[in-house]
């Protein structure tokens, strides 16, 4: 798929569902390798059309069923595209995601989220392996706050407390690598959303660098705008309205070697996760050796609520009670900031593991 097939992104979503229509007559990658295949590409895609479109109709009291499983339909089309699935792997089995049962009654922002061990086939630990994205440990203890906070939405609407333990996605400006600029060493661009309690700190240094410590993919860069001289210089962040901020950052490209604009924009997206049309470094789950993939950050979130929709509508009731809960606005917010994202990020994936990016 060529990204200037719907980039700059249109406000409308549809039209990167029309989009995606269109490739169903030919598939990308994979899918057009055996008529199965073919036949769960198209087909999935349409169930994952109709479900999300169908989900614009109706309040959050059943909307978050429709968009996990338009979203689960489109797992399929991804898994039938990917080039890195053979013949007889590439069907998805089951969620492959799970939530202690007993924590679905209490905290909202406590309920903790497992996959299936590593190598199973259940569609989240199938497709987290294709996207290089981390499956973590049930012993782990990871809660939906956590995940809730992967989805770049949300960093302002945080459901759990918020404080120093909170990772939320670095957007990478990378528009500031021009065509123009001349060949260089290093590729530098302004990294964004800092939380205020970094850009606060006495130390600086150690504050961000405590920050970044859950972000594998920003690691080994070469260098920073700085107040002080190194080592352990002091960052010079420049602070938004909103009380967090940026910091323009480093990387070598070709180790010490002179590098073109696109070599790094090219360094810059092999190390950065694509949601709808941004560049940004995403956080870790546990070990993991690549900060989560947008659409499992995504696709965990929204398994949670729909699990609470079906099975917990009195709790569900409760939680999107505006007038009583604090969480009601912002899961608002997020349903529909799914309406409008996840085409994107479908479209991406699909991208992705068809082997058809740039």
């Amino acid at each position: 798929m060529e990204p200037s097939a719907f980039y700059p992104y249109s406000d409308n979503y549809s039209d990167v569902w029309e989009y995606l229509r269109s490739t169903r007559w030919n598939p990308p990658g994979a899918a057009d390798s055996a008529s199965e295949r073919r036949r769960t590409y198209a087909f999935a895609l349409e169930q994952a059309e109709q479900m999300l479109r169908a989900a614009v109709t109706v309040g959050p009291a059943t909307r978050p069923l429709l968009i996990f499983y338009g979203l689960n339909q489109a797992g399929r089309a991804i898994a039938a595209s990917a080039t890195s699935f053979g013949s007889n792997d590439w069907r998805l089995q089951g969620h492959g995601i799970h939530v202690a049962p007993d924590s679905l009654s209490g905290d909202l922002s406590a309920i903790q989220v497992y996959p299936d061990k590593s190598g199973s086939k259940g569609s989240f630990v199938r497709l987290s392996e294709v996207f290089g994205s981390p499956v973590w440990e049930k012993s782990l203890g990871v809660t939906l706050s956590t995940l809730w906070d992967c989805v770049p939405k949300n960093r302002l609407t945080p459901i759990g407390v918020d404080d120093r333990s909170r990772r939320t996605p670095l957007y990478v400006a990378d528009y500031h690598v021009s065509d123009d600029d001349d060949p260089h060493p290093l590729v530098s661009v302004p990294v964004a959303y800092f939380p205020p309690w970094v850009i606060d700190a006495s130390d600086g240094h150690r504050a961000m660098v405590e920050y970044l410590n859950e972000f594998p993919d920003a690691q080994g860069y070469d260098s920073y705008h700085r107040k002080t001289l190194p080592p352990n210089a002091l960052p010079e962040f420049v602070r938004h309205a909103d009380g967090w901020g940026e910091l323009t950052m480093n990387w070598s490209v070709m180790g010490g070697a002179m590098a073109t604009a696109a070599e790094g924009r090219l360094y810059l997206k092999e190390r950065t996760r694509q949601h709808a049309g941004n560049e940004y470094f995403f956080p870790t789950i546990g070990s993991g050796g690549r900060g989560i993939h947008p659409l499992m950050a995504w696709w965990a979130v929204l398994f949670v609520l729909s699990m609470l929709a079906r099975y917990q509508p009195s709790e569900w009731s409760e939680h999107i009670d505006v007038n009583h809960s604090r969480h009601a606005a912002p899961i608002e917010g997020l349903l529909k900031d799914a309406l409008e994202s996840l085409p994107y990020l479908i479209a991406e994936a699909i991208d992705q593991v068809s082997g058809q990016s740039d």
